[in-house]
């Protein structure tokens, strides 16, 4: 396992900085300028590019002839990008301000799926990759645990440029933890990534392999569709708080849940026995589950411990994503798949957080509701997928290891 540690740190930090913009934004704006709207409207320019350049950025680091120098450019951008605007929001023009998000947000899937994509060159296939994949997913929920709760505190204490530096310097980090990591395979391992996409993979080649082969197309097709909903359930939260007269709990509910979530990363996240399209289904359909019977909840403890429940089964969900891109994807579109997936993610949590906002007046549980119904409808989105057709399989080369995975799961075709 070359670098997997320091990876995790690298990871950690770059995803802490990601995780906090959406509050440092938002404070800064209403420190500067009293309008939370114009952070809203500044943090939306910083999540829109995700989607959009996630396919470039795949590309481009898949191309690059210096992985390394791309790698750690690509949070360095991040970071300046985040700097950049803790020192200009609320004092420059709007559209420098639009102008520094967008940039920094184009920056942002290398941040998340771009970073996981090099885990299969730290780790060996096989079951160490897998647990390294439950590892790498507890650093999104670590992040999603503390870097809100940091910048709060620091903008409490001091004011909310200085928490905007500390995801800054969190960024920092970052990139100097990655420009010591290793950048090549160890080895090949077992792929069966499809056929004829090779090291130089076009622009299209990643959304290509998410549309063509099916454990891909699954995954990637029912992450989306739970995300529009856990996009929107900050908002619900507070919503449902405040119908308790308590608006302040609704960071508890978040809390409750983001704990919950990294709790099952490190524990269900790292089963190696379970077949990850199955785990996906049952994670999906756990979250589901829980958050509907939230939504029956008669005071704010039963909510947030039935928030907690919910974020556990939500845990293992990122890691069985990720191991599914891994085995599937095609070599030289790996990091395409990976900042694509990420970014069609972020887009439709980006949509969700916008669809509650529409529909605020509407009863916060029945919001809950839906949202559960939306896990629940993204489980048997991936059942379904995941029975129909056949998956389209690589020609194993003279230097490429023959599939060691088990027959019966190779007849299942995964996922």
């Amino acid at each position: 396992m070359r670098g997997l540690w320091r990876y995790l740190a690298a990871a950690l930090a770059a995803r802490f900085a990601s995780e906090g913009m959406g509050m440092a934004v938002v404070l800064l704006a209403l420190e500067r300028t009293g309008s939370a709207a114009y952070g809203a409207f500044v943090l939306t320019a910083w999540l829109a590019p995700h989607v959009l350049a996630a396919p470039l950025a795949g590309a481009a680091a898949a191309r690059s002839r210096r992985p390394r120098l791309f790698h750690v450019g690509a949070l360095a951008g991040f970071t300046a990008a985040v700097a950049a605007l803790a020192l200009l929001l609320g004092r420059a023009p709007a559209a420098v301000v639009f102008a520094v998000a967008v940039c920094g947000g184009a920056c942002g899937p290398m941040v998340t799926g771009g970073l996981s994509s090099l885990v299969p060159d730290l780790v060996p296939a096989g079951p160490g990759r897998d647990r390294a994949y439950g590892w790498d997913a507890a650093t999104y929920n670590a992040a999603a645990v503390t870097a809100p709760a940091a910048v709060s505190l620091v903008a409490a204490l001091v004011s909310a440029a200085p928490a905007a530096a500390v995801l800054a310097a969190s960024g920092t980090l970052a990139a100097v933890l990655a420009a010591g990591l290793p950048y090549g395979a160890p080895e090949a391992g077992p792929h069966r990534g499809s056929p004829g996409t090779g090291p130089a993979a076009g622009l299209g080649a990643g959304l290509a392999a998410l549309w063509r082969v099916r454990e891909l197309r699954a995954v990637t097709a029912a992450t989306t569709l739970a995300f529009v909903g856990i996009g929107s359930l900050t908002t619900t939260s507070v919503l449902l708080a405040a119908g308790f007269g308590r608006p302040g709990a609704g960071g508890v509910l978040v809390t409750a849940f983001a704990v919950g979530a990294l709790a099952g990363a490190l524990t269900l996240g790292r089963l190696t026995s379970v077949e990850s399209g199955r785990l996906v289904r049952w994670a999906l359909a756990g979250t589901g589950a829980a958050l509907a019977a939230a939504a029956f909840a008669p005071s704010v403890a039963v909510m947030a411990a039935l928030f907690a429940v919910a974020g556990v089964c939500d845990g293992p969900l990122l890691s069985a994503t990720l191991r599914i891109r891994s085995e599937y994807a095609p070599a030289g579109a790996r990091t395409q798949v990976f900042t694509l997936g990420a970014g069609l993610k972020l887009t439709a949590a980006s949509a969700g957080a916008a669809l509650v906002g529409f529909a605020a007046a509407a009863p916060p549980r029945a919001l809950l509701a839906a949202i559960a119904g939306l896990q629940l409808a993204a489980a048997l989105l991936h059942a379904g997928s995941t029975v129909r057709g056949s998956a389209p399989r690589a020609a194993t080369g003279p230097s490429e290891a023959p599939s060691t995975a088990p027959a019966g799961r190779r007849s299942r075709g995964g996922p």
